[in-house]
C-alpha cells in the first residue's frame, strides 16, 4: 500500500467512510456472533486510510481534525456500532501515543498499519526497577486488543513524594496475555477482552505520569508546538466518541424507515404504520433528538478545532462542558433510539433486523464510566454551583 503524501480533505474522508457502510452492515451480525470485527473489515479500515486520523504526518498519518473524526466515525457507527466504537478508541489511543518521548513513538509508528488500543483505569501495579517499571496487573475492557501492536497501559507507581499515583504506559501486544472474557449484550463485536501483564518490564521512556497527561505537560519535543496534540485528553477523547453514537441513532432511524411501509399496526386498522399519528410524533421526536445530539458533538468538535489553532488555555467550564456534551450526546441518542424501538413491534427482536442490536448497543454506550450521562451531568452541575471537580478526568 502507497502511503499518501498529504492529508485528505475531511469531506474525502468521510465519503471513504461511507463507501464502507454497507460492507460494515454484511459483517454487523458476524461481529456480534463472533465478539470481535471481521478480518475483511480490518483491511477494508486500513485501506481507506481511516486508521491513520490521529497519527503524525511523519508516520505517514493524516493528523485529522476533531470534526474530521466525529463525523468519520458518525459514518461508521451508521454501518455498525462496534466498529465505530473500535476505531474511536485506536484514534484516541494513538494520539495518546503522540504525547510520549519521540523515540518512543519512532518505536510504536514505525511499522505500517499499527494500532494502538488503550484503557484509564489503573487496574495494575508499576514497581521500579533497573532502567523501568516492572507491571503487574490486569485490565478489562480493552476495545480492539485482539487486532492492536499497543496497548496504552495505567498503573498505579510511586510518585515524588512517595504516595502512589497512575501512570501510562505503552506496551506491546506481545507481552501481554489476552483473556477470550467478552460475553456482553451490546459492543458484542468490539472484542473488548481482558488484558493480563505478568512482569512485564516497561522502560522509563515509555512511562509518564498521568497527572502530567491531564495538565497538557507532554513528554513529545516534536509534537510540542503541534496544536492537534496539545489539547487536553479528555475533551479530545470526548470529541471523538459522540461520534459512535450520533452514526448509531441515524442507523436506527434509517432502519426504521426502511421497515415502515411494509409494516401495519396489528390488532388496529392501520394497514400502514406511516398513516398513524402516533407514529409522526414518534418519527418527528427521534429525529429532532438526533438533531440535537449532533448540535451538541458539533460545537465539541469546533472548540477542539478552535483551540488547536489559537493555542488558548481551557478554562474549568469547557473542560467541564466538554464531558457534559458527551453525556448529553449519549442521553440524547439513547432516546431516539429508545423511541424507535418501542415503535418497530413484536417483529423487530428477530436478530435480522437491526434495531434491536442498535438498541443494546446505544446502551452499552451509555453504562460506559466515562461516558455515563448522570456521571457527566453531575460534574457539570457541581462547578456550574461553585464546587470543585470531584474527578482529575476533565
Amino acid at each position: 500500500m502507497v502511503l499518501e503524501t498529504q492529508a485528505p480533505p475531511r469531506s474525502d474522508l468521510v465519503a471513504r467512510a461511507s463507501e464502507l457502510i454497507p460492507l460494515l452492515q454484511r459483517h454487523a451480525r458476524w461481529h456480534e456472533e463472533n465478539r470481535r470485527l471481521h478480518d475483511e473489515v480490518i483491511a477494508a479500515l486500513t485501506a481507506s486510510g481511516i486508521l491513520r486520523m490521529r497519527i503524525p504526518h511523519r508516520f505517514g498519518g493524516y493528523e485529522s481534525d476533531a470534526r474530521t473524526v466525529l463525523d468519520v466515525l458518525a459514518e461508521l457507527g451508521r454501518g455498525d456500532a462496534s466498529t465505530a466504537w473500535t476505531v474511536s478508541v485506536w484514534s484516541i489511543s494513538n494520539w495518546l501515543a503522540c504525547l510520549f518521548p519521540d523515540e518512543v513513538q519512532d518505536e510504536v509508528f514505525g511499522s505500517p498499519g499499527t494500532r494502538v488500543c488503550g484503557v484509564l483505569t489503573p487496574s495494575a501495579a508499576a514497581e521500579p526497577t533497573a532502567g523501568g517499571f516492572t507491571v503487574n496487573g490486569q485490565w478489562r475492557f480493552v476495545s480492539g486488543a485482539l487486532h492492536s501492536q499497543w496497548q496504552a497501559i495505567l498503573a498505579m507507581g510511586p510518585a515524588p513524594d512517595g504516595s502512589q499515583w497512575p501512570v501510562m504506559g505503552l506496551v506491546p501486544m506481545s507481552d501481554l496475555e489476552i483473556v477470550d472474557d467478552w460475553h456482553t449484550s451490546g459492543l458484542a463485536g468490539t472484542g473488548s477482552v481482558s488484558v493480563v501483564a505478568r512482569g512485564v518490564f516497561v522502560p522509563q521512556e515509555r512511562m509518564i505520569p498521568m497527572p502530567a497527561v491531564l495538565s497538557e505537560q507532554y513528554a513529545s519535543r516534536t509534537n510540542a508546538d503541534h496544536g492537534l496534540y496539545r489539547q487536553p485528553m479528555m475533551a479530545t477523547g470526548c470529541a471523538s466518541f459522540t461520534g459512535c453514537a450520533i452514526g448509531l441513532a441515524q442507523a436506527a432511524l434509517e432502519s426504521f424507515l426502511e421497515r415502515l411501509p411494509q409494516r401495519k399496526i396489528t390488532y388496529t386498522t392501520y394497514d400502514s404504520q406511516r398513516e398513524a399519528p402516533l407514529t409522526h410524533f414518534q418519527v418527528a421526536e427521534a429525529s429532532l433528538k438526533i438533531d440535537e445530539a449532533r448540535f451538541h458533538a458539533r460545537r465539541l468538535a469546533d472548540l477542539v478545532d478552535g483551540k488547536s489553532v489559537t493555542l488558548e488555555p481551557w478554562t474549568l467550564p469547557e473542560r467541564v462542558l466538554a464531558r457534559a456534551s458527551l453525556g448529553r450526546v449519549f442521553h440524547l441518542t439513547r432516546e431516539s433510539v429508545g423511541l424507535l424501538r418501542t415503535a418497530s413491534g413484536g417483529s423487530s427482536i428477530y436478530t435480522d433486523v437491526p434495531i434491536q442490536r442498535i438498541d443494546r448497543d446505544v446502551q452499552a454506550l451509555n453504562m460506559h464510566a466515562l461516558m455515563h450521562p448522570n456521571t457527566n451531568f453531575e460534574l457539570y452541575g457541581r462547578v456550574l454551583c461553585g464546587l470543585e471537580p470531584n474527578t482529575p478526568y476533565i
